[in-house]
């Protein structure tokens, strides 16, 4: 079901869980407002999820985690809060999740660890804490978006192991300590942000494909 960019407004309604055979759903751009309702968890045969830049309120519903052949979970853009349901690490087959630009609070759950498909993964522009949890199995990151939240401690070390890192964002959080020396392993990183934070710089970034560096480092020592 495509409507993205028209304008059927109002709230999804609960019903949508009678459309039992659909695998794509994209609502984006639709000026869609009130809850995600519970019962899109009952569409178990979407690989695509698109709701995202509407007017969405409330939490992400936890029966999301039904949706175990989603290979795109995008909410961006929207005005959900609450924190994430640690049961979307049940989507193994994600391989794009877009929660960024919305009021999405609390840590970041360890368990997004597990989604070793992933490609893109958007957090930013939230108001999450806490610290980066462990991320070193998400080998297969393209893009890292971590950018204006409230995230503390340290990068981990094992950002290293994200070799096919091209983009990394983390600017503006309130992270602190140094830069791992495994970001030098990131040899396909081509646009790296890391500036307004409190971090001291003990080693050179020497990644080949660079064009794009913000340090911009407060605090530098």
């Amino acid at each position: 079901m495509y409507l993205r960019g028209n304008e059927p407004t109002g709230e999804i309604p609960t019903e949508i869980e009678n459309l039992i055979n659909l695998y794509s759903l994209s609502l984006g751009f639709t000026l869609l407002t009130g809850e995600i309702p519970s019962e899109i968890g009952q569409l178990t045969n979407l690989t695509y999820l698109w709701l995202d830049n509407n007017q969405l309120i409330g939490e992400i519903p936890v029966e999301i985690g039904n949706l175990t052949n989603l290979t795109i979970l995008e909410l961006s853009g929207n005005q959900l809060g609450g924190e994430i349901p640690t049961e979307i690490s049940n989507l193994i087959n994600l391989v794009w999740l877009y929660l960024d630009y919305n009021q999405l609070s609390g840590e970041i759950p360890s368990e997004i660890g597990n989604l070793v498909n992933l490609t893109h993964l958007y957090l930013g522009n939230n108001k999450l804490s806490g610290e980066i949890p462990q991320i070193g199995h998400l080998i297969n990151l393209e893009v890292l978006s971590l950018n204006e939240n409230e995230l503390s401690g340290g990068i981990p070390y094992e950002i290293g192991d994200l070799v096919n890192l091209e983009e990394f964002r983390l600017d503006d959080n309130k992270l602190s300590g140094e830069i791992p020396p495994g970001i030098g392993n990131l040899i396909s990183l081509e646009f790296l942000d890391i500036s307004t934070l409190g971090l001291g710089v003990p080693m050179r970034i020497t990644s080949p494909l660079l064009s794009v560096i913000n340090l911009d480092i407060k605090d530098m020592h």
